[in-house]
């Protein structure tokens, strides 16, 4: 590590010790030309995740789009804002370590499959959206899906 000070490449580390919650190790260090004291912090480099859509366009993935969808399919069902953020970031966190290339439909399902469980109007909604309903049979048919799923 270089001196912010005199930009010698000779520093030492004095103290080492987790930061943000252990997301972070913070080092103290000292340069031992100058003498100077500097802090310096060791984080994990996340690499950012792309999603490929239907039309085969990539762009990042965006865990508020995700928030947004089941906030509006959710308007007016017994569900809060925490349920959501939650299912969201456990949405991402099992993405962050899929193999293979992230897709918008990889995405959907995820995102259904906590649905189901948190609560099943807000699942249909979502799935009318997500799945392009245009038809009653479409719900029918997503519905006795659903229940085959719930005995299973």
């Amino acid at each position: 590590m270089r001196c912010p000070r005199c930009h010698l490449d000779d520093t030492k580390v004095i103290d080492s010790r987790e930061a943000d919650e252990g997301a972070a190790i913070r080092r103290r260090r000292s340069c031992t030309g100058c003498t100077h004291r500097f802090t310096t912090y060791e984080r994990l480099e996340e690499v950012p995740m792309v999603v490929v859509k239907s039309n085969g366009t990539r762009q990042p993935f965006d865990r508020l789009k995700i928030v947004r969808g089941v906030t509006a399919a959710g308007k007016g069902r017994p569900v809060t804002a925490e349920q959501i953020d939650q299912l969201a970031e456990e949405v991402e966190d099992e993405l962050r370590f899929a193999e293979g290339d992230l897709t918008s439909e990889r995405v959907g399902r995820a995102v259904l499959e906590r649905l189901r469980h948190l609560d099943e109007v807000l699942y249909l909604r979502f799935a009318s959206v997500y799945k392009g309903f245009d038809a009653a049979s479409d719900f029918q048919r997503e519905l006795s899906l659903l229940k085959k799923l719930q005995k299973a």
